[in-house]
């Protein structure tokens, strides 16, 4: 059964064969992905305007078990990446160990998952998870549609996190980044356990006592800052890693998003504890808590993990 799983994730021949191409690859081409962008960014915002011109401000859109079976797809398929990868990358460090001793760059599994051999490829059998993984973040813009249609909210964050990533995933195959290879199991790992979670309150199960997909998306950014460290680390100390300028650029961009999710972390407990000061004082909190958080954009069933 474990090799029968290894063959179709790993050594299936358009795995091993693969490669990224601007002619060959399904929505491989900048023109492609500037359209995309901007046709989700103005499809979002003409959403929300046609809806706040015939629609009152409080009522929603139902969406039936749609979001639930969204959220489904989107765990099994994020499951299957981190699965895909895994055993991927564990067969491309068996064949290539002797390359790392003629590049003398990397010496140790662990250091090739942060740092690519300069001259690397974007071919074989990690860049054609990396291109599924590219692939998926179109399903994830779908949240976005769903947050305007349930909750009648549109922000910059969203829109600018949606964006951003998407992008990111795509300079990752067009430069063969280094990190991508723990950027994706990392990430694949939390969105397979938060859109199961998501799936799992959907049905109407009952939730977690404390913010979840916040705590969730806490975890993967300072896993995520902690490697950028190890990637500037090995490439100094090593020679060079492969990609570092699209890397540069990446770190720049998960900078902002880190300074804009920080911004709104702190925001939503400062404001939580003015809540409970309140509390303690005896006056009524359920219409200050409500107004507090939707003040800055979001409630708290809308916290959103992209």
């Amino acid at each position: 059964m474990m090799q029968r799983l290894r063959y179709w994730l790993s050594e299936h021949p358009s795995i091993v064969n693969f490669r990224w191409s601007h002619t060959q690859s399904f929505g491989s081409t900048w023109s492609f992905l500037f359209a995309a962008i901007a046709g989700y960014v103005v499809a979002n915002i003409t959403l929300h305007s046609f809806l706040s011109l015939v629609l009152s401000k409080r009522r929603r859109v139902p969406l039936g078990p749609i979001p639930a079976i969204h959220s489904l797809s989107v765990s099994i398929i994020s499951a299957v990446i981190f699965v895909g990868i895994l055993y991927s990358a564990s067969t491309e460090i068996r064949d290539t160990r002797w390359f790392w001793r003629r590049t003398k760059t990397i010496s140790t599994p662990f250091q090739w998952f942060l740092c690519f051999p300069l001259g690397t490829r974007p071919s074989g059998r990690v860049f054609f998870w990396s291109y599924v993984f590219y692939l998926s973040r179109f399903l994830h813009l779908f949240r976005t549609f769903f947050t305007i249609l349930r909750h009648r909210k549109l922000t910059f964050f969203h829109l600018f996190n949606q964006s951003i990533l998407l992008w990111m995933s795509f300079l990752w195959l067009e430069f063969s980044q280094s990190f991508q290879v723990l950027a994706i199991l990392l990430a694949t790992l939390l969105y397979s356990i938060v859109y199961g979670y998501r799936f799992w309150t959907a049905i109407g199960l009952p939730s977690a006592c404390f913010p979840f997909v916040v705590n969730c998306q806490v975890v993967l950014l300072a896993c995520n800052l902690i490697c950028h460290f190890g990637v500037l680390f090995l490439h100094f100390l090593k020679g060079g890693c492969n990609g570092m300028g699209a890397w540069g650029f990446n770190s720049v961009l998960n900078g902002v998003i880190l300074c804009l999710f920080l911004n709104f972390y702190v925001k939503m407990h400062l404001r939580k504890k003015n809540v409970e000061d309140i509390d303690e004082h005896g006056d009524s909190s359920s219409s200050s808590s409500s107004s507090s958080i939707h003040s800055y954009g979001y409630s708290k069933s809308e916290i959103k993990f992209e």
